[in-house]
């Protein structure tokens, strides 16, 4: 899944969903500064937390210092991670 982090953002948090000319990406934010990779961890928590995994499932696997990162949660179908965005849209 592809996520745009605002690090330093005052809450972890999923803000919703947009899409551009590559697809779907959700909008998150993290308390976490962009050093030492804080806000990368800081993400793979929030996200697996709102996925309902373990953190250790979810690893950045692209864009480790861009702001749009291309996320992996491991055992999880792609089907289950587009009806993972799609419902963030609704929140």
């Amino acid at each position: 899944m592809r996520v745009r982090l605002t690090p330093s953002g005052g809450a972890d948090r999923i803000d919703g969903r947009a899409q551009d000319d590559t697809g779907p990406y959700l909008k998150a934010r993290v308390r976490a500064a962009p050093e030492n990779n804080e806000a990368n961890r800081a993400l793979e928590a929030l996200i697996a937390k709102a996925f309902g995994v373990a953190k250790s499932k979810v690893t950045v696997a692209r864009g480790g210092t861009s702001r749009i990162k291309t996320l992996e949660v491991d055992g999880a179908s792609e089907a289950e991670v587009a009806a993972f965005v799609e419902r963030q849209s609704k929140t």
